[in-house]
């Protein structure tokens, strides 16, 4: 059934806040116009119809707090019925609120449950920061600092301003975010700290699920190895990263001959299986800790998340090795 377009709005004037400055211009049309295809609202920009301050404006324009943006009137294409302020299920709800581990004006930092995706896409209809909004619908400002793999549980950072957003990637780039990693690896490590410099690559189409593999011509990665107990067949580890490339530790561990526990993709089939059977349901990994100066702000976090109990069990249940 064919919807019919709404009717041409009205000339909007709309004050910047705190949590929209930064935004380009362009970026910040395109949430406000939603419906609007995005060549119509570039034309916009260029017949000078949007005006900053009373004044035309180019579509890499950062905005800055206290800015005026007037928008034209446009006929917006009906939208189907939007699900993103519908409540969340209940059991989600509480999970996600128990969850936190620190919260100030700039950051929320949760234990991440393992199996839910930090974001919706392919497949995924509702992610972590979707729901994170749903629970705080009156957030102006909540994204998603940096991100884990869905079966991966620990500390993950959510900004409540932009500012503090850009603050945090900053930190990230220039190396002055430390993460600490617990994982349990097939096999007994030998020896003790192992620093692993492997360059990593994305492998296969883009179409696919793409595996990432120790390459020459891929992007640096570096991890730092140390271990914890030993185990009959198993290590649990320490990792300490000083890159966050994609899959990074799941890949360094595999090249090294340790394969993380319970990882479907670059895992050890039969140890799995062996760890499946002591209740192993997803892969061994953990962000325990985070340590991190936002550049211009006095105050150093240092964020620990305390290790699941699906996965303490397992330990339990590992035969110690006597050494």
């Amino acid at each position: 059934m064919k919807t019919a377009d709404s009717p041409p709005s009205k000339v909007t004037l709309v004050r910047v806040g705190s949590g929209q400055a930064g935004q380009r211009l362009d970026n910040f049309l395109l949430g406000q116009l939603k419906g609007v295809p995005k060549s119509h609202v570039y034309r916009l920009l260029r017949k000078g119809e949007v005006r900053v301050n009373k004044g035309r404006a180019k579509p890499e324009y950062r905005l800055q707090e206290g800015d005026q943006v007037r928008i034209p009137p446009v006929r917006q294409a009906a939208s189907p019925p939007d699900d993103s302020q519908m409540p969340l299920p209940g059991e989600l709800a509480e999970t996600l609120r128990r969850a936190v581990l620190l919260e100030d004006e700039d950051l929320l930092v949760l234990n991440k449950p393992a199996g839910l995706a930090v974001h919706g896409g392919s497949g995924v209809k509702l992610g972590l920061i979707e729901a994170m909004r749903r629970l705080r619908p009156r957030a102006d400002f909540l994204e998603l600092a940096h991100r884990l793999d869905r079966e991966t549980s620990g500390c993950l950072v959510l900004a409540k301003r932009r500012e503090a957003l850009l603050a945090f990637h900053e930190a990230l780039k220039s190396g002055g975010v430390d993460k600490h990693y617990v994982t349990l690896l097939a096999g007994v490590w030998q020896g003790g700290p192992r620093r692993v410099s492997e360059t990593l690559a994305r492998k296969g189409p883009r179409t696919q699920v793409r595996k990432v593999e120790v390459d020459e011509d891929g992007k640096h990665a570096e991890s730092f190895f140390f271990p914890r107990r030993h185990f009959v067949d198993a290590t649990l580890m320490g990792v300490e990263i000083g890159t966050g490339r994609t899959h990074q530790i799941r890949v360094h561990a595999a090249h090294e001959g340790f394969p993380v526990a319970g990882d479907s993709q670059y895992g050890d089939f039969e140890f799995n299986r062996r760890m499946k059977r002591l209740g192993l349901k997803r892969q061994f990994l953990h962000a325990e800790t985070l340590r991190f100066q936002l550049p211009g702000h006095e105050r150093p976090y240092q964020i620990q998340a305390p290790l699941p109990a699906d996965l303490e069990a397992v330990l339990e249940r590992l035969e110690p090795l006597d050494v």
